[in-house]
């Protein structure tokens, strides 16, 4: 009997791999015998792709004139080159659709063969009616598709322009000087008055405005938001509860602990307020409370609390000042003070820049003023990362202070002097770059960092299954220690995998580039990556993997229940 199950589920199994495999071929075989009984593609296509192809030009004039109208601005540049790509691809598919009705033209040209001579019989005037219908078909189709060509071209002309619009739009911001002297004069003062008149009067007006007739709607928007949060944080704490606060009475917790504790006390309060604000916002837009300027300062203002309150929770946890044995870092407990209190700082001026900046912006604020704004944080800034560099966090053996490792040193003093340097000369646009770049993206290194690090020590021998997980797994399966061991390191694999899918983009970002150009790298890696002259397709590759895994887990269950319902 055993026998029989075993030959059953290798039927079914060579059924399956017959199905995925010959299936493709079956239907070539399909095709082929159509069109050789003459069963040739409907001339149809040629009406259909003659109306996309006119589409296409349509577009095209409009993307083109949308680009003109904003080669000043990064965000839309990217938009009009996302979808000129988009189009691209599509005359691609419509000069693939065309195939068909080619090879069918041409095969039919073959059959009925050359128009007769003037010393041959004449032939039937059918014959010579199809003949002439066909070959002005065809040159329809040819035309179609040197128009297509056309456009494709004139599409990847402009997708160049813009790449060379955007690169001279970054270089002109990092490279424009600003006349600082007008930002320390005593004028400045006076601008500065004013504008906060301007804000205020803004501020106050929509206020009464908000009093007065939408008060009903903020209250219940931001009670909405309020819930959202709440119920993220209350099914947090159910659920990681332990992983949340560190624990003052335990003595010596373990470095995976500290790991845990550090990331979820991080990540989870970071993400319900990340939440309330944006359901703030939304809420706030949906039911009309705000005005396009204070829409505006909103959301800047919103972006630099969660911004801020991350660098916070994760300043926290890293150098944890208050709690030294759940310290990831093991430095002096003076030096860990210092080092919080010098971050959080530091990202505070960052955030109040781009408050400024964004106010600056919506109340059309004298260059002088933003100059001076700008200036005075970016040297702010500077200095405190100097500071930072200045810091001598380790002990030695002897119990005195030590530096930073030498390179990390000259890189912070690299980065703080180069802030204030580059703000000295009126480099504002480079100094505020830097300085960004010194907050934003060290905050999303060192998440990444402690990430990368949460993997590793998964992945130690043993370390899975003195997990709260690991031993909630083994209570319900009970794994043995290699297993443990294993899901340890796919589990390791999976947060490394996260950690790169996650923290790469919002570098990127932070960098200069936008939502729709990590869009359009993330979908030519996923269906087209080229070897030489060999394409390759992730998506396929998975696609195949997935109907692998499918047919292997669908053999085993078939097997399963064939030896015990069945043959049973």
């Amino acid at each position: 009997m055993r026998l029989t199950v075993h030959l059953l589920s290798r039927l079914f199994a060579g059924l399956v791999l017959a199905v995925f495999v010959l299936a493709p071929a079956s239907l070539g075989a399909q095709e082929n015998a159509a069109a050789g009984t003459g069963r040739t593609p409907s001339p149809e296509i040629v009406a259909e792709q003659r109306g996309k192809i006119t589409a296409f030009a349509a577009e095209a004039d409009r993307l083109e004139g949308r680009m003109r109208g904003n080669l000043d601005d990064d965000a839309v540049l990217v938009e009009v080159r996302n979808a000129l790509e988009g189009m691209t691809r599509d005359l691609i598919a419509s000069g693939v659709a065309f195939r068909p009705r080619l090879a069918a033209i041409n095969g039919r040209l073959d059959e009925i063969g050359p128009a007769r001579g003037a010393d041959e019989p004449p032939e039937p005037p059918a014959l010579s009616e199809e003949r002439q219908s066909l070959i002005a078909e065809k040159a329809e189709i040819n035309a179609l598709l040197g128009e297509a060509e056309t456009i494709s071209l004139r599409a990847n002309r402009l997708i160049e322009e813009i790449a060379r619009v955007r690169r001279e739009l970054f270089a002109n911001t990092l490279s424009r000087r600003y006349d600082i002297s007008a930002a320390v004069s005593p004028a400045v003062l006076k601008d500065f008055a004013a504008e906060a008149g301007k804000v205020r009067n803004s501020v106050s007006s929509w206020l009464r405005f908000v009093v007065s007739y939408k008060l009903r709607w903020v209250l219940l928007a931001t009670f909405f938001a309020l819930l959202a949060a709440g119920v993220l944080l209350f099914g947090g704490r159910r659920l990681f509860g332990d992983m949340l606060l560190a624990d003052p009475a335990k003595p010596e917790p373990s470095y995976l602990n500290r790991l845990s504790v550090a990331f979820w006390s991080t990540f989870l309060p970071s993400a319900a307020l990340a939440v309330f604000l944006a359901a703030t916002w939304f809420f706030y837009s949906y039911y009309g409370v705000l005005r396009r300027d204070i829409g505006e300062m909103m959301v800047t203002l919103f972006n630099v609390i969660a911004i801020v309150f991350f660098v916070y929770r994760l300043s926290s946890a890293v150098f944890s000042p208050d709690l030294p044995n759940w310290r990831l870092v093991p430095m002096r407990t003076g030096a860990a003070r210092a080092l919080f209190w010098l971050v959080c700082t530091t990202a505070l001026v960052m955030g109040i820049d781009s408050v400024a900046s964004k106010v600056n912006q919506v109340t059309g604020s004298p260059l002088s003023l933003t100059v001076a704004k700008s200036f005075f944080a970016t040297i702010a800034i500077g200095l405190l990362v100097i500071v930072i560099a200045l810091i001598r966090p380790w002990a030695d053996e002897a119990g005195r202070p030590r530096r930073w490792h030498p390179l990390f040193r000259l890189l912070l003093f690299a980065l703080g002097g180069g802030t204030v340097l580059a703000a000295l000369l009126g480099y504002i646009g480079l100094a505020r770059f830097i300085s960004q770049q010194i907050v934003v993206t060290g905050a999303i290194l060192a998440t990444m960092y402690l990430g990368y690090l949460s993997a590793s020590a998964i992945s130690e021998v043993g370390a899975f299954g003195r997990t709260s997980f690991g031993r909630a797994l083994d209570r319900r399966f009970h794994f043995d220690e290699a297993t443990a061991d294993q899901l340890g390191l796919a589990l390791s694999m999976c947060i490394t995998l996260l950690v790169l899918a996650v923290g790469i983009p919002l570098i990127l970002l932070q960098w200069g580039f936008q939502w729709g150009d990590i869009r359009a790298w993330a979908y030519n890696l996923a269906h087209e990556v080229r070897v030489g002259s060999i394409s390759i397709s992730l998506v396929g590759i998975a696609s195949g993997i997935l109907i692998f895994l499918l047919g292997y887990f669908g053999t085993r269950g078939f097997q399963r229940w064939l030896d015990g319902k069945v043959m049973a």
